[in-house]
């Protein structure tokens, strides 16, 4: 073979070469840069999701110490709130800790629990007129009310962007290698539906509204 057309084959060899090289580099630095993107819209709506957990964190003293005022000797329930709400604290999930789904689900039912507690809490008014009139009651069952209808919405809205990450994740060639490579090898883990205990109070039924 003629060297000069030897050399021409193997230069163009070669440009061939880090051609795919450079489109599999640039597809594979996109693809991160999407997942990137994708997992910083998760830590943000987690974030939004532990916002509103806190919020009816929050709300919980101020409701229990209405109720003893008027049910003092509902010592049972109190405690059953007390102790599920301090089970709740005891569950930190960072960022960090979004792709494990047993420590999700250990947070889930915690706040199911404390949701079961605040039930029974609330139903306790059914048996005190007075302190369903209560003004700052019913105000505390307002707040609460909503409290919980934005822990749906927040957990939906998380479970939305979980989806997107964990669909983009295995989307295509350039996403996988992105994944394996720069760490983003595993899925996001979701709310799962509640079910029984781990039911949020219907607040509003409760006091007829």
């Amino acid at each position: 073979m003629d060297k000069k057309v030897f050399g021409l084959g193997c230069g163009l060899l070669l440009i061939i070469i880090l051609i795919v090289i450079v489109v599999v580099a640039g597809g594979v630095w996109h693809a991160r840069g999407g997942l990137i993107d994708r997992e910083q819209a998760v830590k943000s709506q987690w974030g939004q999701v532990e916002n509103v957990y806190q919020r009816r964190l929050d709300l919980i003293p101020n409701l229990v110490e209405v109720v003893k005022r008027y049910a003092a000797h509902e010592s049972g329930v109190f405690t059953q709130v007390a102790e599920a709400r301090s089970s709740v604290g005891k569950i930190q999930i960072t960022p960090e800790t979004l792709n494990d789904p047993a420590l999700l689900t250990r947070f889930q039912q915690a706040q199911g629990e404390l949701s079961s507690a605040l039930s029974r809490l609330l139903a306790v008014s059914e048996n005190y007129p007075e302190l369903k009139a209560n003004e700052n009651f019913r105000d505390l069952q307002v707040q609460l009310e909503g409290t919980e209808n934005r822990i749906a919405v927040e957990r939906n809205r998380y479970n939305q962007v979980v989806q997107e990450y964990n669909t983009y994740r295995i989307k295509g060639i350039f996403a996988l290698i992105a994944g394996s490579v720069f760490g983003y090898d595993r899925d996001k883990a979701y709310f799962k539906a509640d079910a029984g205990a781990e039911k949020a109070p219907d607040v509003g039924k409760i006091f007829g509204n």
